[in-house]
This record gives structure tokens, sequence and C-alpha cells, in this order.
């Protein structure tokens, strides 16, 4: 298995806790400070459609090519909590779907009774569809991709850092010829929008199940790719998945 550059960026939480990658115990990589953003593409909501590109992966996973709430490739779309199905203007523990106010009071997805609200567990670690933004937007079958499946997607394609449109982001090139890019729409954090043209975090369905907090995520910057955990509570990226 590749490890083109398989460093977990790894970024403290609110409670000052710092987590280590999914499934991955390489170094950290900063994320840089924020930039202002270049080139943002403006998303289409009327338009839930979605094309797709067979990259020819081993499972035969379908890849949407834009971001959900995106008109195109490079348009960089709309900004989810994990586990909420809809945007909003501040992204914080505070208006949380799923805890009281805090990171440690969590009311599901939560593997760890001290992150529970009073002691609450339900061991859920995968997204269920009436919490999964790409299956409210597009339908039964479409769905946020599992952490296996990015790490199938880095496995069975070549990367580039290039700019389609004006827009920064990477590109990944698989065997038969067809490839995805991925914007680098960066993130959405209390109410500040961080990082457009320097890195491009999109989430997983996996959550980070010894720090419920956390869910697992796919970062692309100049530098190559990473995986990590980050806040539930944070704005990123979605791009869905569906079988052939």
């Amino acid at each position: 298995m590749k490890k083109t550059f398989r460093l977990m960026a790894l970024v403290a939480m609110t409670a000052g806790l710092a987590f280590s990658s999914c499934d991955r115990d390489e170094p950290v990589n900063p994320i840089p400070d924020n930039p202002t953003p270049v080139n943002p593409v403006d998303p289409d909501p009327e338009d839930p459609t979605a094309e797709w590109v067979d990259l020819g992966l081993p499972s035969g996973l379908l890849w949407a090519t834009c971001n959900l709430g995106a008109s195109s490739p490079e348009g960089y779309g709309d900004y989810y909590a994990w586990g909420e199905t809809e945007t909003k203007s501040y992204y914080d523990w505070s208006n949380y779907r799923y805890c009281n106010g805090s990171e440690d009071q969590l009311t599901k997805y939560c593997t760890n009774p001290d992150y529970g609200y009073n002691g609450f567990t339900d061991d859920l670690t995968t997204l269920q569809d009436m919490d999964d933004a790409a299956t409210h937007a597009l339908g039964n079958g479409t769905r946020t991709p599992t952490m296996a499946e990015w790490d199938e997607l880095e496995d069975n394609t070549t990367s580039t850092w290039t700019t389609m449109n004006g827009v920064k982001g990477r590109k990944f090139i698989a065997a038969n010829g067809k490839s995805l890019f991925l914007p680098a729409a960066g993130d959405r954090s209390d109410g500040e929008f961080n990082n457009a043209g320097l890195y491009g975090p999109y989430w997983s369905s996996s959550l980070l199940s010894y720090a419920p907090l956390a869910a697992c995520y796919f970062s692309i910057t100049p530098d190559g790719q990473s995986m990590g955990g980050r806040s539930r509570c944070i704005g990123f990226s979605v791009r869905a998945v569906r079988q052939n």
C-alpha cells in the first residue's frame, strides 16, 4: 500500500485535546494560517443532482464529480458538521445537533462514557442514513465515504496539486485514465471561513471511536493528502459516493 503523504493532520480540540490519526500514527503536519479565499466558486443549491466517475476501483465505487452543494468540480459547495444534514452560518458545539452544548455531552455516536451526556454511549461508529448529508441531499444509495473508501481512493490513484478554472486543489488520476478533482475548499469554524486555497478537508462517515468528539476526515494540501480526526462540530466539505 503506498504511503504518498499519509501524515495525520492532527488538530487540537476545543478542550485542548490532541488526537492521533484514524488508524495512523505518523507525526502532525500543521494547517497553515488563514489566507484570503482565492477564486471560490458559488454552489448551486437548486441542483440536487450529481454526476459520477468510475475510477476502476476494486470496490466498484463511483465518486461524485462535485462537492455536495456545488455545480462544478471546482466548486467549493456547502459545509457540514459531521452528522448534520443542513448548512448553517456558525459551526460550534453550542449549536451542534448531537450534544448538549459541549464536546463531552454527546447524545449520539458516542463510544466512551467520558464524552456522553450523563455517561451516554450507543457504540455507533458510522453515520446512519438519517444523519448523512449526502444521503439526505441525493437520495438512498448515495452516502458519505467511509475512511476505508478514502484510503482505497488514495491507494488506487496518483495525485497532483493543480488549478482548475482558477481554483486550487488536488487531482486524483486512476489507472483507467479517469480523474477526480477535489478543491481546496477550507473549512468553517465558529463564524469563520478558513484556509480556502490552502487545504481541503473532507468528512468520512467514520467516527474516531476512541475519542468520539471527533470524526475521521481526508485532507488535501499542496504537499499531498492525509487522514486524521477533527472535532465533529466543524464545517467540512462532503464528496458523495455510491455503488456502481
